[in-house]
């Protein structure tokens, strides 16, 4: 058999590399179920069996598109962004929410990394359970250790989790409920990297002014 020489390597690796930002893009703007194979391998710029050569099929492509959409996300915008892990909580939940913020409004060519993420919790298949475990569940680790400090509490206290689901339904409400959101007012949701600042400051003084009362919360 022959051995396939670097310049052919480099070249498969790009091609495998285009269908999965080709596919990432379509499949957030239609979803895993109405997405077609011709229209990713039409915008890769690829054979309508590249598909099949690369990945075998439909689903593996989806997938990776998926882990590759969350790895991209998260390498652009890490979860506490610059803040060290040995920062007060009040800043890491900051940065915890300023970057999830980031993520939900990020534009240009990346922006289909957080709206895949997102079309994916709302509209799930099977690659949710993976992505739960693999990727999800280390973030979710991350914000209930920052609470259970705020709250000066164990991480299994019952506060902790509604607190940390309290947080991101705020961050995630900007994007799931766009439409009516930028309806009701034109200037949201915010697009501009200052505009994003206050926003994650507004959410940060909300919910620390919340944990500070449930803090006081006899259980």
């Amino acid at each position: 058999m022959r051995t396939p020489g670097q310049s052919e390597t480099v070249s498969h690796a790009k091609t495998r590399r285009q269908l999965l930002e080709a596919a990432g893009a379509v499949f957030s703007e239609v979803g895993f179920r109405q997405a077609t194979v011709r229209e990713i391998c039409r915008r890769a710029g690829a054979n309508i069996a590249a598909v099949n050569y690369y990945f075998g099929d439909k689903e593996t492509l989806y997938a990776e598109a998926v882990v590759h959409a969350h790895e991209k996300a998260m390498k652009k915008y890490p979860p506490l962004l610059d803040v060290p892990e040995d920062a007060p909580p009040e800043k890491k939940l900051r940065a915890f929410i300023h970057s999830f913020l980031l993520r939900v409004f990020d534009t240009g060519p990346a922006a289909w990394h957080g709206k895949l993420i997102s079309r994916e919790m709302i509209d799930p298949t099977p690659v949710l359970d993976s992505l739960v475990e693999l990727r999800m569940r280390p973030m979710a680790a991350l914000l209930q250790k920052i609470v259970a400090e705020i709250l000066d509490c164990s991480p299994n206290d019952e506060r902790v989790r509604l607190c940390g689901m309290s947080v991101v339904s705020q961050c995630v409400f900007y994007h799931h409920c766009r439409p009516v959101v930028s309806r009701l007012f034109p200037k949201y949701p915010p697009r501009d990297p200052a505009s994003i600042e206050r926003l994650a400051d507004h959410i940060t003084r909300f919910s620390l002014a919340a944990m500070k009362q449930l803090s006081t919360t006899n259980r």
